[in-house]
């Protein structure tokens, strides 16, 4: 866990500079376990979030937009009655745990001043957020209540007292000098981490075993010293986020860990460290839950459809076998007087062999000959006729492939507002029940992601079909630039200038190939051209186009660039 008990500390240190003194302009909560206040502070509006995701929980301030829900919770509208308007006094922490607490000074319903506490308990899955009457020391309400039959010793609702978790009684490692650590680690016992771990308060594996790295042989008298030295920045409030990738894993801390190889991107708060980190993991968690649906739905289409190819494809053979039916009938007509009726097949020449081979033709007993005969052309006409419409329901159902891919691709990628968009799509075509989605206003416009290249160049991205067909068939100028990654599903772009640079096609193209199935690959092709050289084709499915006169680049998608990018 690197949101550990130090992290928190200098957390507390950062949203004290940002937000004491700052007053609460708007409070809403977004998701079940997250809420989100304004706090106007230092001249300007600060978001705060406030998450209790079994996860993901976290404090910072972020600069992502969250939607308000036209129907606040009830604890939402708790926070709003005792703390919108409230003076934010102070910000601090218990001792080195993960718990934050955030002081208020407002009014009551008489005028009165009151005093509330946020308690916010970053405790994985029991994480939760606590609002407290400070004066009688009871709980308001909270984010996720818990009775006395789950837990015995802390019963968290309204009403209840508010008790502070079970107090751990570890050393605080800020003070802890050579011989406290010396005297807390059990040097033959092994395992120096886990030990390191649970001697001192607010240290998590990460930073334990930046220790242990730093002190290379682990004994008496490397370790101590190797801890001094790893807390020294700490103590000294000498901060300096980095997020480390080593390509199969992401790390992030408040000071650089050089026992972990990879790619290190700086960042100048720590807030801005974790809007980059958690950019998409929270958000992706939430859709897997609200797009699961979908994702059954789409992928047992999928099936199916494939299920059809594959039968369609067994007629088509079949199908083409119908000069063998027309061969039959002819030579069984030929050779008719030697038929009988009850007869089960009959050996004839076959004078379409250059060799005058026999060839024996299977009959139905139950049928005269003429009706023999004309069974075998039937079944040649209806043979013949079937290619048409077989080779008609192939593309069609490769089109429904091709489709539901898209829609795939699209709920990789998709925020909970493109989900709804996807649902609304999938009602208007057909394929979920129109009663079971709400519906927007008819001339709400979707919503389509805007970015800008180093050159100052706007650049918009579709995320979903709808998105996708209003950025190319309304939004878009004739003379935009507009790319797609080349036959690979993905979204649609556009370039706002009709002579953009070298560089902004390439970074437009970026994020093309990073919003595609090919977001993980590299060397991604990208077609770009006009808009005026795409089309709609009458009857096509939603986001689907047709396109020419395109040039085609290649690019690795590279997620910081686009983060960069995003306005």
């Amino acid at each position: 866990m690197a949101f550990d008990g130090l992290f928190t500390k200098a957390m507390v240190e950062e949203l004290n500079e940002a937000l004491t003194g700052g007053r609460v302009n708007k409070i809403y909560q977004p998701y079940k376990n997250e809420a989100m206040m304004v706090i106007r502070a230092r001249g300007k509006n600060n978001k705060l979030l406030l998450s209790a995701h079994p996860s993901y929980a976290r404090v910072q301030l972020t600069d992502t937009v969250q939607d308000n829900p036209s129907e606040p919770p009830l604890f939402c509208m708790m926070m709003r009655k005792h703390l919108d308007g409230a003076i934010l006094e102070n910000i601090q922490q218990n001792g080195l745990d993960r718990t934050i607490v955030l002081e208020f000074k407002g009014k009551n319903e008489i005028g009165d001043i009151s005093y509330k506490q946020l308690y916010v308990e970053i405790m994985g899955r029991h994480s939760n957020i606590i609002l407290v009457d400070k004066e009688k020391g009871t709980i308001i309400d909270s984010i996720k209540h818990v009775p006395p039959v789950l837990n015995s010793f802390r019963t968290i609702l309204p009403g209840s007292l508010y008790v502070d978790p079970p107090a751990q009684n570890k050393k605080n490692p800020l003070t802890a000098d050579i011989q406290s650590v010396a005297q807390s680690i059990d040097f033959n016992a092994g395992k120096i981490g886990k030990q390191l771990v649970a001697a001192f308060e607010g240290m998590s594996p990460l930073i334990s075993n930046e220790v242990v790295a730093r002190a290379g042989l682990a004994n008496r008298e490397t370790i101590p010293p190797a801890f001094v030295e790893v807390m020294k920045p700490l103590r000294e409030l000498a901060y300096n986020p980095v997020m480390i990738d080593d390509g199969s894993k992401t790390y992030f801390y408040m000071v650089d860990l050089p026992h972990l190889q990879g790619d290190r991107t700086a960042f100048d708060t720590l807030s801005a460290l974790l809007d980059r980190y958690y950019f998409g993991k929270a958000e992706r968690d939430r859709v897997r839950q609200q797009a699961n649906d979908l994702e059954r739905l789409i992928s047992n289409e999928l099936q199916k459809n494939w299920s059809k190819i594959k039968k369609l494809e067994r007629t088509l053979e079949e199908a083409e076998n119908a000069g063998e039916y027309q061969r039959l009938g002819e030579l069984l007509t030929a050779n008719l007087f030697m038929v009988k009726k009850g007869m089960t097949e009959i050996e004839v020449l076959n004078y379409y062999d250059e060799n005058g081979a026999m060839v024996t033709i299977p009959l139905d007993p139950q049928k005269n000959p003429s009706d023999n005969a004309q069974k075998y052309f039937s079944r040649y006409q209806k043979a013949k006729n079937a290619i048409l419409v077989v080779q008609e329901q192939i593309e069609l159902t490769k089109n429904e492939i091709r489709y539901f891919e898209a829609l795939l691709q699209q709920l990789e990628s998709a925020s909970p507002r493109d989900i709804e968009e996807i649902r609304e799509e999938l009602a208007d075509e057909g394929y979920v029940k129109a009663r079971h989605v709400k519906k927007k206003k008819k001339m709400e416009k979707p919503s389509i992601e805007e970015y800008v290249s180093s050159d100052g160049t706007l650049i918009h991205a579709g995320k979903n079909n709808r998105q996708n067909d209003y950025l190319t068939n309304k939004f878009a100028r004739r003379d935009d630039i507009w790319l797609h990654t080349k036959d690979i599903p993905g979204s649609h772009v556009v370039i706002r200038s009709d002579e953009p640079s070298d560089e902004t096609i390439l970074e437009a193209a970026m994020i093309a190939a990073y919003y595609s199935k090919a977001k993980e690959s590299s060397s991604v092709p990208v077609d770009y051209t006009k808009v005026r050289h795409v089309k709609k084709p009458s009857g096509a499915k939603p986001g689907f186009v047709i396109y020419d006169q395109q040039h085609t680049v290649y690019v690795t998608p590279d997620e910081g660039k686009v983060m960069e990018m995003k306005k």
